[in-house]
């Protein structure tokens, strides 16, 4: 190793905390990537912390300090200060490298070995996946390497990915470039309800702008634009067990709900919503389920006798094909975008839960059969996922479409990518079975410690490195990684046209 490559040198620790001295003149950042030359192999190390050290004791450096603040020594200072007075970095061992082997490390690596940057040489074993899903490049510090980062879309996504960050970290646009990377492969369908409308493009960059648009991108909106389709579904397309666990009705609501749904079957909201009356319904129940069914769906009687729908998204007589109509869409392998931003919160969930429930039980029937195989991966995007999964609403409204799926998707390949800013509020039972993280910024303590509890990779010294992520820096922690990945996500305007551009081979990143 060539003398200007040092950085530091190992002057002590333990197993998760490895003391570096910094050489004068370097500045290691939390999130760096270091490397130890050993024989035949290669040791990572990610720097967790930082502290100042000092050969002169703390006394005497205040008093020196203050000699200075008060003006009766301005020339005064150390003998050789870069001997004396450094930076400690404190440093974890995430990989050891031998060839194209990379292993967790269990033994430290030589007292006193220096230590180096990582380069993108180091990084060669790495290689693209066969379902590549597209996340940022490698980043140390705040350094980005040339070397990007793929997963694979068949693990991530059957496995359920959650995306935890506050407000403006970058969680939207993450999902952008992951979703313009895989718009090109059939083997995954994906459906995305937008309660902000940001995805397709309608207002500015977005997947539409894709090449492969046209063929593979699916748009459904309230106001569509022109070539989109307008999102109108059905009230015949709704099932009472679409409710179940997104709105909260009590228990002789749901008896009247399964009584309506017995006497008139695909016809009972259209029932409920006239005002028909059955044996075993009081007036008064009849009249808050109007008025609940006219809060979530917008739908009420006219004074001629129609039902209308205030939002324009639920009819008597149109969108009787919808519901099929998107499921056929996932299940060829389309990406397909609902725009809910006119949408309530129910009515946003219901539409997804209405989806959700069709290709579930399709892709559940074609296990039986002995097709899934032969289906592609379908993942749900769902925002503020805690709607949904978080434990209060499991514990009042009992188990939805959504959190069946976070348990038992898998199974017939399908997945949920969840964001949210509020990981703490989703069952530590549903977390386990998420296995892919992708964590950017977040300063609340509570929730830097749900992320780092439910990790697939053992995070306990990185919480200081998750509060001080900037915009679109963020750490993938997979079960299908070798260790927790530190990535830059581009910016989505950048990406598409540098992707428009790029015609090389490109060096990448699987787990």
């Amino acid at each position: 190793m060539e003398e200007l490559d040092i950085v530091g040198q190992i002057v002590g620790g333990k197993t998760a905390k490895i003391l570096i001295r910094e050489k004068s003149g370097e500045k290691i950042e939390l999130g760096d990537l270091l490397v130890v030359e050993e024989d035949d192999a290669l040791v990572i190390l990610q720097v967790c912390d930082l502290s100042y050290g000092s050969q002169v004791p703390q006394s005497i450096r205040e008093l020196i300090a203050g000699l200075k603040l008060e003006g009766y020594g301005t020339e005064l200072s150390f003998l050789e200060p870069q001997l004396r007075n450094y930076v400690i970095a404190e440093a974890k061992a995430i990989a050891r490298v031998e060839g194209k082997d990379v292993r967790i490390p269990k033994s430290l690596p030589s007292f006193f070995s220096t230590l180096r940057r990582v380069t993108e040489k180091d990084l060669s074993f790495l290689t693209k996946p066969p379902n590549p899903v597209y996340v940022g490049k490698v980043r140390s510090g705040s350094k980005v390497l040339d070397v990007d980062v793929f997963l694979d879309g068949v693990d991530v996504f059957t496995h359920h990915i959650v995306i935890p960050a506050t407000t403006g970290r970058g969680k939207s646009n993450l999902v952008k470039v992951m979703l313009w990377s895989i718009l090109d492969q059939p083997n995954f369908g994906v459906l995305v309800l937008d309660p902000h409308d940001e995805y397709y493009g309608r207002h500015g960059k977005g997947l539409k702008e894709h090449p492969k648009a046209k063929e593979n991108l699916l748009y459904y909106s309230s106001t569509p634009i022109a070539g989109t389709n307008t999102l109108i579904v059905n009230l015949r397309s709704i099932m009472p067990w679409h409710f179940q666990g997104i709105v909260s009705f009590t228990d002789a609501q749901w008896d009247a709900i399964r009584r309506y749904y017995n006497e008139f079957h695909e016809q009972w909201i259209e029932n409920i919503v006239r005002g028909t009356e059955i044996e075993g319904v009081a007036p008064r129940t009849l009249e808050v389920l109007q008025r609940k069914l006219d809060n979530v769906l917008g739908v009420y009687l006219d004074d001629a006798g129609n039902i209308q729908c205030r939002n324009r998204v639920f009819s008597e007589t149109a969108g009787i094909t919808t519901t099929r109509d998107i499921a056929n869409a996932l299940e060829r392998g389309k990406k397909v975008i609902v725009d809910t931003s006119k949408l309530s919160d129910e009515a946003e969930l219901l539409i997804g839960s209405i989806v959700a429930s069709e290709i579930f039980y399709r892709y559940q029937s074609y296990k039986s059969e002995g097709k899934l195989d032969d289906k592609p991966v379908v993942s749900i995007v769902i925002e503020e996922a805690p709607r949904v999964l978080g434990s209060d609403v499991l514990e009042s409204l009992g188990e939805n479409i959504y959190s069946i799926i976070a348990r038992e998707g898998r199974k017939f390949r399908i997945g949920l990518i969840a964001i949210t800013q509020l990981i703490s509020l989703i069952p530590k039972t549903i977390l386990a079975n998420m296995n892919t993280k992708i964590i950017l910024g977040n300063e609340i303590a509570v929730e830097r410690r749900a992320i780092i509890d439910s990790a697939a990779q053992d995070l306990s010294e990185d919480d200081r490195t998750i509060a001080s992520l900037d915009k679109g820096e963020a750490i993938i922690s997979s079960s299908f990684t070798k260790f927790a990945v530190p990535v830059q996500v581009p910016l989505f305007e950048s990406y598409i046209e540098g992707s428009e551009k790029k015609d090389r081979e490109e060096i990448v990143f699987v787990g």
